[in-house]
């Protein structure tokens, strides 16, 4: 499945606090990662429906959260939803990429949760759970917060394609 995501430009408008993403990726209990980085937030073109998209990367190392609702994202808990999941009104999809060394893991959560806060239009965001890690052959956990991340106004597709 891919995720399609349009460019965004990174940092945060205003005198406000800047947006920052806050990752740790621990991959079967003996690697640990952790990163900080600019974050973004960015609402999905209008032919998916409701639904916004949370993100930051640099250095090969980022977090992606695609938030689906049935009306604006709101405030509140998100399930993680299956990757081709096209049914479900509200739910969430996260997946990280990250570096050890040279080489590219990835991970999409498969169990845990997304909680959002929404004041305004600044988002601020955790994601916590476990994957199995892409090409590997183990489980990957990520805990990762969004904060004071200003929703661009910007749009970007979101469509999911298997």
């Amino acid at each position: 499945m891919l995720l399609a995501l349009g460019a965004a430009a990174c940092g945060s408008r205003g005198a406000g606090p800047a947006a920052r993403l806050r990752a740790r990726i621990i991959r079967q209990s003996r690697d640990t990662l952790r990163f900080e980085i600019p974050a973004v937030a960015s609402r999905c073109a209008p032919a998916v429906g409701d639904g916004l998209v949370l993100q930051g990367s640099e250095h090969g190392n980022g977090v992606l959260v695609y938030l689906r609702s049935s009306d604006s994202v709101a405030t509140g808990e998100y399930p993680l939803m299956a990757r081709a999941d096209s049914t479900t009104a509200r739910g969430a999809i996260v997946t990280a990429r990250f570096q050890t060394g040279d080489v590219a893991h990835g991970v999409v959560l498969d169990s845990g949760t997304v909680s959002v806060t929404r004041a305004g239009d600044v988002l601020t965001a955790s994601a916590r759970g476990t994957g199995a890690e892409v090409a590997g052959t183990g489980r990957v956990a990520l805990a990762a917060s969004f904060e004071s991340v200003p929703i661009g106004p910007g749009m970007v597709p979101c469509a999911a394609r298997l």
